[in-house]
């Protein structure tokens, strides 16, 4: 069992940066996979990025990356995601989320947070 908690959303306006972090509970958390979602109003949920256990491996949504870092401290049980050049269509409420194994399919997913809030104006 893991509990997600998020933190760092915000408002902000088109072109800054937010860092979103996610804070895990538990003694397992190098076992699971890490990934931030996002879902905007009447929309899907999506993914944005993911990491391996370790950290070595990563994924990105084609239309953030390069704009959008995801990290992981274990020791802190903590997985970040630095949102760089942010746009207004970045707006929605973003989720950190646990999977046993690293992968981009929102059914690996097993454990979720409760999301936090990430505005962009224009």
């Amino acid at each position: 069992q893991v509990q997600l908690v998020e933190s760092g959303g915000g408002l902000v306006q088109a072109g800054g940066s937010l860092r979103l972090s996610c804070a895990a509970s538990g003694r397992t958390f190098t076992t699971y996979a890490m990934g931030w979602f996002r879902q905007a109003p009447g929309k899907e949920r999506e993914i944005v990025a993911a990491v391996s256990g370790s950290g070595s491996g990563k994924y990105y949504k084609d239309s953030v990356r390069g704009r959008f870092a995801i990290s992981r401290d274990n020791p802190k049980n903590t997985v970040y995601l630095q949102m760089d050049s942010l746009k207004p269509e970045d707006t929605a409420v973003y989720y950190c989320a646990a999977a046993d194994s690293f992968s981009n399919d929102y059914s690996s997913y097993l454990y979720w947070g409760q999301g936090t809030q990430v505005t962009v104006s224009s």
